[in-house]
């Protein structure tokens, strides 16, 4: 059997706590301070997932080292950032490679000339003219 995903919410609030080491009044104080917000079932019961837990262990990490609530939403603000800037750089590098694999295809079916290829020639009939005012 496969354990699920990190992202499926399957654990109730009094594993999540054991697992979290944390109480459960504090997950519930901590989804009121919008530091976690785990699912919730068709009854409103909540679900936790492995990374609900993940960032319950970090918040209690950060609280217990000395750093406030506000701190902590700072810094679970920026982990976000990083991520999500992290996920687009991968996206940017994959097109970049696809790009320079499209380049190499193309120099080897067709010899380099001596220029650039235009992409597009100029239309006369779109063309624009900059007059200045002589002083």
């Amino acid at each position: 059997m496969q354990p699920p995903a990190p992202e499926v919410a399957v654990y109730v609030i009094s594993v999540a706590a054991e697992l979290s080491g944390l109480h459960p009044q504090t997950l519930r104080a901590y989804e009121r301070m919008g530091l976690i917000t785990p699912g919730r079932t068709g009854g409103g019961g909540r679900r936790y997932s492995h990374r609900d837990i993940e960032r319950l262990r970090s918040i209690a990490a950060l609280t217990s080292a000395g750093v406030g609530v506000e701190g902590v939403r700072r810094l679970l603000d920026l982990e976000n950032q990083i991520e999500a800037l992290q996920h687009r750089n991968a996206e940017l590098v994959a097109e970049l490679e696809a790009t320079r694999e499209a380049l190499r295809m193309s120099l080897r079916t067709r010899p380099p000339a001596d220029r650039l290829p235009v992409l597009r020639p100029p239309d006369p009939g779109q063309s624009v003219v900059v007059w200045r005012r002589g002083f």
